[in-house]
């Protein structure tokens, strides 16, 4: 600040990342992109939370702080799925794991408050973004209240803010006060009731997905009758020539108001929702009918006396204004403090480029439909092309490969729908489940071209493909799946069927198998006419709703068939807001309407029965053979148990036998629990002698 001659900056932004100033991080991009609009911009990364002093370390802001936990949240960033701690965080310098709190969003922005009391604190970032409502937490097993509430903050940005951001930013700059901006699209609030010129609308009204325009035939390409007036021609000949002359026709402007301007949605109030699972599963499905920008309505959902409003979201960003946010001065490298500590995030994305954002798959697990948008957001191939320059000449360790053209989904680059008036109107919350939309676009030639004019650059070896590649939408374009297998693939190309049986993939919103059988037979057909010798590596879910024994035995048992060996295999993660978070609390589906006859929905809770569907994934490792042993007798499939290439696991060996405690003994485990009974203990004449839960003598007991 001394060097630039600034007294103060105007805004200032606290993360729970490192700060790397390359536009895959999240504050990197909210920082250049205000300092473009003239703002003076701070930026205090990883602060020390048990005390308000680092948070004034770069003074008194003049307009606000901004809050985020960083690129991840900071809950699932420090706890694995099963609960457990990790001791790593590839967002810190040296993969050091407690750099940040627990809900950072809450703690920083407590910690703002305690600072400097009069300043507005706005928060956002993936961890506010999915907290907006009242929803389901996994990590407490509750349902807690919108963020908003508990981080104490004047305003709420969800999803990919740039526009709700730079508006906010400029009025308060102009004078306004935060409490007054409550029309700003992609931002929640706290008020007391309603906006005013706003109509309600009870939320039970509405869960029905909206109608889908008809697709215009393609064979009418002349004009309609009553627009025509025709004339007749005789030629020398005498043949009569029947002459059409088309009217042009004039469309009326529509002055008509949407039924979804100035509506709002009335959902469930927080506390119904904590206590009734079926009216959470209603409150969610209505929430992810409204995340279509073209036709969102508002939310209001009361949490006591007060309320939370929820804006419609923010329109997406046209091509011209992506390629302004990511041609911004980035250094594409981590700040100088770090010194030569590495940074695994940053190790893993420097050479990568995003080229869009959104995802329109709708998969239930996924959060980034509720966060980035369902509407497919490109960038220009010269600006792409622009980047990769860039890489090649600035980033120090430039090999001349690029890691990843890519973003949420490998191959949605530019692909959107095909009618203008269906895409600003559609609530189907997937265009490709369960089947692809005929009004969706599947011409791969962008990709194509791009992936072309990159790799014949000057200075590049290689355009390697890491982002997931969606394969149902790769079958119908097989000249994109020919130009992976050529050029693009590094031996090993990730895919994500997540399973192979109806029961769980219709949970998840994902194409049965029939669609990956066709992509494997395109990608070994081109890979062969290359010479190449590549592999697919599919990824699977264990433990999501919808998903029993008998699911994930039968998933076994195709990895054994197709001799897969997963090294690392991953439980279904609850992450907030999340549709299939919904039916893992709930046990309804949510994805249909919601009502007293809803299907059930099973999930695998609790460690021991999670532990085994993740044990089925890894059939070979012998480390899951006894769980696995007593699972199969249980389910009456013994004959899946011996050495032979029809079964999955092999008989009880000699060492085991050996290893295994004597019934009844300590170490046989509780039914309930999985664990040990461990004795409690008690004085005894001045001896401890160990007793059972009724704190009877265990001596007598084991006698009786």
């Amino acid at each position: 600040m001394d060097e630039l001659g600034w007294d103060s900056c105007d805004i200032i932004l606290v993360t729970g990342d490192a700060y790397v100033d390359h536009p895959s991080f999240g504050m990197a991009v909210i920082g250049r992109v205000l300092e473009s609009h003239g703002f003076r911009v701070g930026i205090i990364a990883q602060p020390d939370w048990t005390s308000k002093e680092p948070f004034m370390a770069l003074g008194k802001p003049n307009l606000y702080f901004g809050v985020t936990a960083g690129n991840m949240d900071s809950m699932i960033n420090r706890y694995t799925a099963d609960k457990k701690l990790r001791h790593d965080d590839a967002y810190t310098p040296g993969n050091v794991g407690g750099k940040r709190p627990d809900r950072a969003v809450t703690v920083y922005s407590q910690r703002c408050r305690e600072a400097y009391k009069d300043v507005p604190i706005i928060i956002g970032g993936i961890e506010a973004s999915l907290r907006r409502i009242a929803h389901y937490d996994y990590w407490s097993e509750k349902v807690r209240r919108s963020i908003l509430f508990d981080a104490k903050a004047d305003l709420l940005m969800y999803g990919n803010a740039e526009r709700p951001l730079i508006e906010v930013t400029h009025r308060l700059a102009a004078g306004e006060n935060i409490a007054d901006i409550q029309d700003v699209r992609g931002t929640a609030i706290i008020v007391k009731q309603a906006l005013p010129e706003w109509q309600g609308v009870d939320s039970t009204h509405l869960d029905t997905p909206g109608k889908i325009d008809p697709i215009p035939s393609p064979y009418q390409v002349e004009p309609e009758c009553d627009s025509q007036k025709s004339s007749a021609k005789v030629t020398d000949d005498g043949v009569v020539i029947q002459q059409v002359e088309a009217k042009p026709i004039v469309i009326q402007p529509d002055n008509r108001r949407k039924p979804w301007e100035k509506v709002y949605v009335k959902l469930p109030a927080f506390e119904v929702v904590r206590d009734n699972k079926s009216l959470y599963a209603h409150a969610s499905r209505v929430l992810h009918q409204e995340v279509n920008p073209g036709c969102a309505r508002a939310l209001l959902q009361r949490h006591g006396d007060r309320h939370i409003w929820i804006n419609p979201p923010a329109m997406p960003l046209e091509t011209e204004e992506m390629d302004a946010v990511f041609d911004l001065p980035y250094q594409r490298v981590p700040h100088p403090v770090y010194g030569d500590a590495k940074i695994p995030a940053y190790d893993m994305i420097r050479f990568s480029i995003n080229i869009m954002r959104g995802c329109y798959g709708g998969c239930s697990f996924c959060s980034i439909t509720e966060h980035e948008g369902r509407i497919i957001q490109s960038r220009s191939e010269d600006s792409i092309i622009r980047e990769i320059e860039e890489i090649r000449d600035r980033v120090p360790g430039f090999t001349g490969i690029i890691s990843d053209l890519g973003g949420p989904t490998a191959n949605m680059y530019r692909l959107r729908c095909k009618s203008p008036k269906a895409e600003a109107t559609c609530r189907r919350p997937s265009c490709v489940y369960p089947s692809i939309c005929a009004h969706m676009d599947t011409n791969h030639a962008p990709t194509i071209n791009l992936y072309r004019r990159a790799r014949n650059l000057k200075g590049i070896k290689k355009i390697l493909i890491a982002s997931g590649v969606r394969y149902d939408l790769a079958v119908e374009d097989p000249e994109y799946v020919k130009e992976l297998a050529l050029h693009h693939v590094g031996g090993y190309l990730k895919i994500a069927p997540e399973h192979t049986e109806d029961g769980p993939l219709s949970k998840m919103m994902k194409p049965g198998m029939g669609s990956y059988y066709r992509f494997k037979e395109l990608f070994d057909k081109y890979s062969a006419e290359a010479g190449k010798k590549q592999y697919l590596i599919p990824y699977f879910i264990a433990s999501h709703p919808g998903t029993t024994d008998e699911d994930m035995l039968a998933l076994a048992i195709w990895l054994k068939e197709n001799r897969f060996r997963l090294d690392q295999v991953q439980n279904f993660y609850p992450s907030p807001m999340a549709s299939a978070t919904t039916m893992y609390h709930s046990g309804v589906n949510s994805l249909k309407k919601v009502s007293k006859d809803s299907e059930a929905v099973f999930s695998a809770k609790g460690e021991i029965h999670r532990r085994l569907h993740k044990a089925m994934l890894r059939y070979h490792d012998p480390k899951n053979f006894a769980q696995i042993r007593e699972a199969l007798k249980k389910m009456g499939r013994e004959d899946l148990i011996g050495r032979g290439p029809q079964h999955l696991v092999p008989p009880e060996s000699g060492d085991e036998r050996k290893q295994k405690p004597a019934k009844g003994g300590q170490h046989a485990l509780t039914k309930h629990t999985g664990l040990p009974p461990q004795p409690k203990w008690k004085k005894h004449k001045g001896k401890a002698q160990a007793t059972d839960a009724k704190g009877k003598d265990s001596q007598r007991n084991r006698q009786r």
